[in-house]
Order: C-alpha cells, then structure tokens, then sequence
C-alpha cells in the first residue's frame, strides 16, 4: 500500500498558476504510473493527468491539455503538476492517485485502475 500526500492547492486569480506536488511513501514509488485527479461540486471526480512509471508516456484531459504539465522525480517519490493559465472552471479538489498495476505499458486514464488516493487539495481559482 502506498499513501499519498498532496500538497500546494489554494486560492488563485485566473490565468494565474499553481504547482501541486504530491509526496508518495510506503511502496516502490517508480514501478508505478501517477494521475491527477480533480472534483468538482456536483460533479463527477475526472482525469487530469497521468504520467507514466519511467516518465516516457503522459495523457491530459482535452480541458487542461497545452496549460498543465504533470512531471514525476522518482528520487523524491513526488509526482507534480503544474497548472497554469488557470480557469474559474479548473476549481475542484485535486486528488493523486497511484496505479494498481506495475510497470503498465503506456498509461491510463480510467479512474478504476488507480488506488491509493490521497486526501485532495482544494484549488480555487476566482474570476
């Protein structure tokens, strides 16, 4: 089991920008591919982002896709995502999430192959 541990969520004006880190521990971080996640109120929890276990693969919902980068430095156990240009519409609670699976080929955004999530991290981005 992993746990997971987000952090650097917050009140934003738009087209500003936020990093979120998210600090892994308990299992061999690197063997597994790392998502985003967000929720917002009302809505479904969505895929943001996943990057893949060696770094080498990476998806992005079309929503965020050319204003967020997920990044990963497996010496640290922490996987990033780096926001910018924020929108009103990107507030929600942001949530990491380790794969289930080891050394998936490629990645994979469908929310049911992903365990461990961690506590979310609120980002509100004000008009």
């Amino acid at each position: 089991q992993v746990q997971l541990v987000e952090s650097g969520g917050g009140l934003v004006q738009a087209g500003g920008s936020l990093r979120l880190s998210c600090a892994a521990s308990g299992r061999t971080f690197s063997r597994y591919a790392m998502g985003w996640f967000r929720q917002a109120p009302g809505k479904e929890r969505e895929s943001v982002a996943v990057i893949s276990w060696n770094g080498g693969s990476a998806y992005y919902a079309d929503s965020v896709k050319g204003r967020f980068t997920i990044s990963r430095d497996n010496a640290k156990n922490t996987v990033y995502l780096q926001m910018n240009s924020l929108k009103p519409e990107d507030t929600a609670v942001y949530y990491c999430a380790a794969d289930r699976e080891a050394w998936r080929a490629g990645v994979t955004a469908s929310l049911r192959h992903f365990g461990s999530w961690g506590q979310g991290s609120q980002v509100t981005v004000s008009s």
